[in-house]
C-alpha cells in the first residue's frame, strides 16, 4: 500500500490548470502547424497563421490562449493500492482548481446553480471522473472545457438498424449544425455504445486522446479517417469563413451496448483542445 497526501493532489491540479490554459499539447500544436501549411483557402490559411501567433504569444508570455478558460474537467485514475492521507480527495481537487484559477489569473466561469446563476468566484466545483485501476500510482488529467464548443455537442439515441451509416450522419449533422459557433477548426470526440451517460463520457475521453493516433479496432480506425475527410469537405473552414480545415481531428471510442440501442455522443471542441496529464 502506498500513501499519497491529498496536498500533492492539490499542488498538481493547480499547476495543471494553469499549464493547460497557457500552452497546448504538442499533438494539437502540430496539427495546427500542419494544416496552416496545407490549407488551400487563403483566408483560411491566414486565420490558421493567426491561431499559431496567438498560441505562441500565450506560451511565451504566460497568458491564457483563450478568454474562455473553461470549466475544469478532471479525470483521475487511482491505483487500487493507493491510500490517500490528509482529507478528502474531492476537496483537494477543487482546492487545486481554486488555486490554479486564482493564481493563474484565469477567468472564473462557473455558476453555483444552473438557474440562479451566481458565480462561485473561483471556478469550482470541477467535473471529476474517477476510475479505479491496478497499481500504486495516480494519473491525473486536467481538461478545461470552454462552452462555445461544448454548447454545440449532442447525444443521439439511434436505433440498432441505423447502423454505422446512422453514426456517420449523426457526426456530420452535428458538425454542420455547429458551423462557426464551435470556433473551428474543431476537434471532434465521439462515443458510441454503452448507455445514455456512458457514450457521453466516452466522447469526452476521446477528446484527450492524442491527435493523429487511432482507435485500435480496425473498423473504428477506418471510420475516424473517413469522417475526418468528410468533415473537411463540408467547407466551414477556419473561423467558419471557408476552407478545407474544418477539423484538426476526430477520435472515436466504443463500448458494448444493449441489443435495443445504439447511443452516440458527439463532443465538439474548438482548436484550443486543452489537456495536461501527470502521473504521481
Amino acid at each position: 500500500m502506498r500513501t499519497i497526501s491529498v496536498q500533492e493532489i492539490t499542488r498538481n491540479i493547480k499547476e495543471m490548470c494553469i499549464e493547460a490554459n497557457y500552452e497546448l499539447s504538442d499533438d494539437v500544436k502540430n496539427a495546427i502547424y500542419y494544416h496552416e501549411e496545407t490549407e488551400s483557402n487563403q483566408l483560411g490559411k491566414q486565420i490558421l497563421s493567426q491561431l499559431k501567433e496567438n498560441m505562441d504569444i500565450a506560451e511565451n508570455e504566460n497568458i491564457p490562449i483563450c478568454q474562455d478558460t473553461g470549466m475544469a474537467v478532471v479525470f483521475m485514475k487511482i491505483g487500487q493500492d493507493v491510500h490517500f492521507d490528509g482529507g478528502s480527495v474531492e476537496d483537494a481537487i477543487n482546492e487545486g482548481i481554486r488555486q490554479g484559477y486564482t493564481e493563474g489569473y484565469l477567468r472564473k466561469s462557473v455558476v453555483g446553480d444552473p438557474i440562479e446563476r451566481v458565480n462561485t468566484k473561483d471556478n469550482t466545483p470541477g467535473v471529476i471522473h474517477y476510475e479505479l485501476v491496478p497499481g500504486d500510482k495516480v494519473e491525473l488529467t486536467v481538461a478545461p472545457k470552454g462552452f462555445g464548443s461544448e454548447n454545440m455537442s449532442r447525444v443521439c439515441m439511434l436505433k440498432p438498424a441505423d447502423g454505422i451509416e446512422g453514426v456517420k450522419e449523426a457526426i456530420l449533422e452535428t458538425v454542420r449544425l455547429a458551423g462557426p459557433n464551435a470556433c473551428p477548426p474543431v476537434v471532434v470526440g465521439v462515443g458510441v455504445g454503452g448507455t445514455f451517460e456512458k457514450c457521453v463520457l466516452l466522447a469526452k475521453k476521446a477528446l484527450i486522446r492524442e491527435l493523429g493516433s487511432h482507435n485500435p479496432i480496425p473498423y473504428v480506425k477506418d471510420l475516424e479517417e473517413e469522417m475526418l475527410q468528410k468533415i473537411n469537405t463540408i467547407g466551414i473552414g477556419p473561423g467558419g469563413l471557408g476552407g478545407d480545415t474544418t477539423a484538426l481531428g476526430i477520435n472515436i471510442e466504443t463500448y458494448p451496448t444493449h441489443i435495443a440501442g445504439l447511443p452516440v455522443a458527439i463532443n465538439m471542441c474548438c482548436h484550443v483542445n486543452r489537456h495536461k496529464t501527470r502521473i504521481i
